[in-house]
């Protein structure tokens, strides 16, 4: 072979750290380590893989098409030494997965520490991405959406919640200056606080009630990014800057302190819960069948 496993390992984890200093901190090889791997790769295949600068590592066009070969090819590599755990008395291995914080907040505490308990062998990462991604490309074996976000050909599993509902509110200082939103269409005389996907698309509110359905686009003093800046937004909307849309979950907290209060309760929508998925022509890692088998054991409605 031109390059050999460990040196195509360190060419992954340079182009997905964007760095030969990330991508050495992540997986605890030296920075010259992995920039001699590289270059022993670009030597043997006779092109150049990565642009380098001061600034930043990218691949080059050859690079990049070899990261969409090389990075499922290992994880079946992976895959297939993983069939030795099933010869063991209980799986180990590391199991990855890629979530929404929504699902890092509200989903995995409750499972995280008995699930690890349980299979104290298994070591756990979670990597928190709003956008929706090939879990393979992404060197993960599991994700964790919405069913309307999932591919047809991936395997879901139900995790967390079956039912979740979306809430308003905003603080009592807000509600006694600015008055309390008896309809949804109200809420365009209100300041709302909006969150933005990477994609920078803004969601709309949605509320219910009766079988009416409607969403409203309102406009407020602050925009956060959907993810960790979310709870800057659950602060402003608790010091009074204006009205918080998010997991009602995520709010209860707040509600019952009395820190927030509840807008337009009556209106508040509901929809399924959220689904582990993985690929559905693969093996399935040892850790992976066991956090399955698990979620399974222990699920809620």
């Amino acid at each position: 072979m031109a390059a050999d496993i460990q040196d195509l390992l360190a060419f992954v984890a340079v182009v997905k750290a964007g760095g030969f200093r990330e991508g050495a901190r992540l997986s605890g090889k030296s920075a010259s380590s992995l920039s001699d791997a590289v270059r022993r790769m670009e030597a043997g295949l006779g092109v150049r893989l990565l642009n380098r600068t001061t600034r930043s590592v990218v691949p080059t066009e050859a690079g990049a098409r070899l990261m969409e070969r090389i990075v499922p090819a290992l994880g079946e590599v992976e895959s297939a030494l993983d069939v030795v755990n099933d010869y063991r008395d209980r799986p180990s291995g590391t199991l990855k997965l890629n979530v929404p914080l929504s699902a890092a907040r509200l989903v995995l505490p409750a499972i995280i520490t008995p699930f690890l308990h349980t299979y104290p062998d298994i070591r756990l990462e979670v990597i928190v991405d709003e956008s929706f991604v090939d879990v393979l490309a992404a060197g993960c074996d599991a994700g964790i959406r919405y069913g309307e976000r999932l591919e047809p050909d991936m395997i879901a599993v139900p995790i967390g919640p079956r039912r979740q509902r979306f809430a308003a509110a905003a603080s009592p200082a807000y509600l006694n200056a600015r008055g309390r939103a008896q309809h949804p269409s109200e809420l365009l005389q209100h300041a709302c606080l909006r969150g933005k996907f990477p994609s920078g698309s803004l969601p709309l509110w949605e509320f219910e009630r009766d079988g009416e359905s409607l969403t409203v686009d309102p406009c407020g003093p602050l925009i956060v990014r959907i993810g960790g800046a979310v709870d800057l937004a659950v602060q402003a909307a608790i010091d009074g800057l204006g009205i918080v849309y998010l997991f009602e979950d995520w709010l209860r907290p707040h509600l019952e302190s009395g820190a927030l209060e509840p807008v337009l309760e009556d209106w508040w929508p509901s929809f399924p819960g959220q689904y582990l998925y993985y690929p559905g022509r693969r093996y399935v890692p040892s850790p992976l069948r066991a956090f399955i088998d698990f979620i399974k054991d222990h699920a809620h409605g």
